[in-house]
């Protein structure tokens, strides 16, 4: 196997010793001895806030630093995030790629799907209705996140997964979550409902049709319309149409 220049000291370690989620690092004091790295204390304090913003390890008072699950999710939004700050207009362009990948994905994940993942999809329709009906109107955020989310998530794919949490993260980041219009929700939740009617009945074919289609409501959402430049970019569902002719 080629050696990978991970340009960090300390993740090298963590590489070449075979830590694992959950194992416990040495402390500060200790990695910075000849023993371990034998550098600085001030530089595996830097390199220790890269492994942490990458989301490889978690740093507590009391269990002290520990290795995580491995997530590809960290390292996109912290980029993801940087791009928004610097122009908004970025979110139409990631959206586009997010798009692509729930269609490419789409009948693999759907095939992986169990009756319990369909009856928290149910789950998630009947509580997003619950909030739109209220007296008190509620935007169903997390409802509309883990609706996306379950059809993927037993792909055992973590880059797929990375890139897709990131989306959702960026989604509410930019706003999306809280200017929607009621009747627009209304038509995103009864889009949700057919895709799932047709996953259940065994049709991803329809459903990935569906989908398709729903993608293209974005465009109406009022934030997204304030935030696009229409500077001659096609919709980011214009690719998928396409592809489905």
């Amino acid at each position: 196997m080629p050696t990978i220049d991970l340009d960090s000291e300390l993740l090298s370690y963590i590489v070449d010793h075979g830590f694992q989620p959950g194992d416990r690092l040495p402390t500060i004091s200790e990695l910075q001895s000849g023993e371990h790295l034998g550098i600085s204390a001030s530089k595996v304090r830097e390199q220790l806030e890269v492994a942490r913003a990458l989301g490889l390890v978690e740093v507590k008072s009391k269990t002290g630093m520990r290795m995580k699950d491995f997530s590809f999710a960290p390292a996109v939004r912290l980029s993801l995030f940087i791009a928004l700050a610097q122009d908004q207009h970025n979110f139409e362009l990631f959206s586009e790629l997010r798009n692509h990948i729930e269609a490419a994905f789409w009948f693999e994940a759907c095939k992986t799907l169990t009756e319990h993942d369909l009856q928290e999809m149910r789950n998630c329709i009947r509580s997003a209705r619950e909030k739109l009906n209220s007296k008190h109107v509620r935007i169903p955020v997390e409802e509309h996140r883990s609706f996306h989310l379950i059809v993927f998530r037993r792909l055992e794919n973590p880059f797929v997964m990375g890139l897709l949490e990131a989306y959702w993260d960026a989604y509410n980041a930019v706003e999306l979550s809280h200017y929607s219009e009621y009747d627009y929700l209304q038509t995103v939740w009864d889009y949700h409902e057919k895709i799932l009617d047709r996953i259940c009945g065994g049709d991803f074919e329809g459903a990935r049709a569906l989908f398709i289609e729903h993608t293209g409501l974005i465009r109406h959402q009022p934030r997204m319309q304030r935030m696009s430049r229409n500077d001659g970019l096609e919709s980011s569902t214009a690719p998928l149409e396409k592809e489905t002719r």
